[in-house]
């Protein structure tokens, strides 16, 4: 490579820049201490941390201007703000202090979009961005021409995009998008009602027993004994008393009877010992008044709530309700979802070949979104087709949208461009967690209407890899979802990790755990398993939880919040081939 003072040489994988391969003449070395000062001058004097190279004078093509190299010689400079540059293909967290130190990526390396905003193959720097500002023009590469042609005369600034949201800050966003609005209510008959979510505390409609009843079978008797009783099939649920018991009798009665008035207590069956020759009744034990005897509102008062709005209905809330006099349940409808599939590359069966693969997230979303009480119509395959994703945004008539794939900035990456065509709003944009920072978040205007106008559905932009997928959809979607569907929300947990679990140095790390019981008197634990890069699922089919692990990494012993996963198991995994 030869620039104007001389060859160059490639710096290696350290990040180091382009430097002359002798001492350079000393107008050189002026020239480029004058690109510095004017770099500087430009982004407040903000240097370039260590690690993602340096300014530089003499890039081919734009003589004197400053330009930082990586070890592939993309630009992973910092821009005015000194945050990095577009986080959607593994570059830096969103701090912009160093670069990606993790082993893998959450999506496939791809080129630089032409246009984009993030790093590109030979695009410009931080330094040139700003020079170019300076300067009245945009040197960014354009669609048609090489980025080597002359820039469009009085052309648009580029915009550095924002740096990535941090974990916690994205969850809260999606939590407050899906809380945007009071949930509709509908009323469904119990047989319909499972799996939905209440939209209304439930009420009792009556107490609960609506009356005195017998809690076992035995005999009811008044006053003291020894009790005169009457041969008899006596008081049989379903089958009220009509006259009160007089003292010092007694009468057969089943579980669940309702109890006669003036009743003192039940005597259990097994407790009793009836003499039949003298039509005497004895009790084998002390008989304490209203034994065995449940009275009337003991497990509710009518209008006392049951169970709290935003509550799941279990098998036992139909239960519980049908007792307390329900015919139907005001419920909040499940939330809609379409899921999009995309990327020319995947297959629906067989085995991978010729460098398809086949798709793991189309099999996986449909059942993990409903276990998260979602509506789901089957994954939709769209490939690499921009003109069929806008169609298939602009008809949903979903409440939310999953997209898989095509959310960093390649040649092929369709869902940021469409999403700005379509006039939608950018909630998240990027998120400082790994595996799964390109992920995104956006709100799409109605059909046949305009930003700003009526609202659409959501969308959640997933990464093509499946562990950094499932890092979207507990980050993104489980909190939208929950919103809209009107739970509320679920409190955080924190277990003890048994082991030293490796962080990245600026974003939060989401590692598939399996909870473990504790030994001899220990603490109840978690222990991380293997296998959890971002495109790996073997780490997460064995897992019942996932890990929140702050940046740089914890050491075992430290407590770690929990995200549990929809199906968990109610007893710790043992021992396997996963750990």
């Amino acid at each position: 490579m030869t620039g104007p003072d001389g060859p160059r040489r490639a710096s290696g994988s350290d990040g180091g820049d382009f430097r002359p391969a002798g001492g350079g003449s000393d107008l050189a070395r002026e020239e480029e201490e004058r690109a510095v000062e004017q770099a500087l001058a430009l982004v407040g004097g903000t240097t370039l941390r260590p690690g993602r190279g340096r300014d530089i004078p003499g890039t081919p093509g734009t003589p004197g201007t400053p330009r930082a190299s990586g070890a592939s010689g993309g630009d992973l400079s910092s821009g005015p703000s000194g945050s990095p540059g577009n986080d959607r293909r593994g570059s830096s967290g969103p701090t912009g202090n160093g670069p990606d130190q993790s082993a893998s990526t959450d999506s496939a390396p791809v080129g630089g979009s032409p246009g984009g905003n993030g790093p590109s193959a030979g695009g410009p720097s931080g330094g040139a961005r700003a020079s170019a500002q300076a300067s009245g023009s945009d040197q960014r590469p354009r669609p048609g021409r090489s980025s080597s042609e002359a820039p469009a005369p009085n052309a648009e600034p580029a915009t550095p995009k924002a740096p990535p949201l941090s974990w916690d800050r994205a969850r809260a966003v999606a939590t407050r998008a899906g809380r945007t609005g009071p949930p509709a209510t509908i009323r469904l008959p119990l047989d319909r009602a499972l799996g939905h979510v209440l939209a209304e505390p439930l009420g009792a409609l009556t107490d609960l027993p609506s009356f005195d009843t017998s809690a076992m079978d035995g005999w009811a008797v008044a006053g003291p004994g020894p009790w005169a009783y009457e041969a008899g099939a006596g008081l049989l649920a379903g089958r009220g008393p009509d006259s009160p018991l007089p003292d010092g009798t007694a009468v057969r009665i089943a579980t669940g009877a309702r109890v006669p008035p003036d009743t003192t207590a039940v005597i259990r069956s097994e407790h009793a010992h009836p003499d039949e020759a003298k039509g005497l009744l004895h009790a084998r034990r002390s008989v304490v008044t209203g034994q065995d005897i449940r009275p009337r509102g003991q497990e509710c008062r009518s209008g006392e709530q049951l169970v709290p709005a935003g509550t799941v209905v279990t098998p036992a809330v139909l239960g519980l309700a049908a007792a307390a006099g329900y015919d139907a349940l005001p419920a909040v409808p499940r939330p809609r979802v379409d899921i999009l599939v995309l990327g020319d590359e995947l297959l629906a069966a067989g085995l991978p070949h010729d460098g398809l693969i086949r798709d793991a997230l189309g099999p996986m979303l449909g059942p993990w979104l409903r276990a998260l009480g979602a509506e789901v119509a089957g994954p939709v395959r769209l490939g690499d087709d921009a003109g069929a994703l806008r169609d298939a945004l602009a008809s949903s008539d979903a409440d939310l949208i999953v997209t898989t794939g095509g959310t960093a900035s390649g040649p092929v990456d369709h869902v940021h461009p469409v999403l700005d065509a379509l006039g939608a709003e950018l909630l998240v944009d990027g998120v400082a967690v790994r595996p799964g920072h390109p992920m995104l978040l956006a709100r799409l205007p109605a059909p046949g209407q305009m930003k700003g106008q009526a609202e659409g559905p959501y969308l959640v932009g997933l990464p093509g890899n499946p562990l950094a997928a499932v890092s979207g959809l507990l980050t993104l979607a489980e909190p939208l979802l929950a919103g809209v569907a009107g739970r509320p929300a679920q409190d955080a947990y924190r277990a003890l990790v048994h082991a030293e679990v490796h962080g990245h140095p600026h974003d939060t790390r989401l590692v598939p755990v399996v909870h473990r019981a504790g030994r001899a008197g220990g603490r109840d634990h978690v222990a991380p398993l293997r296998y959890n890069g971002p495109a790996m699922l073997r780490g997460i089919a064995a897992a019942d939880g996932l890990a929140v692990v702050p940046p740089g990494g914890v050491r075992s012993g430290t407590e770690v919040e929990i995200l549990d996963l929809p199906w968990a198991p109610a007893t710790p995994w043992t021992e396997g081939c996963f750990t």
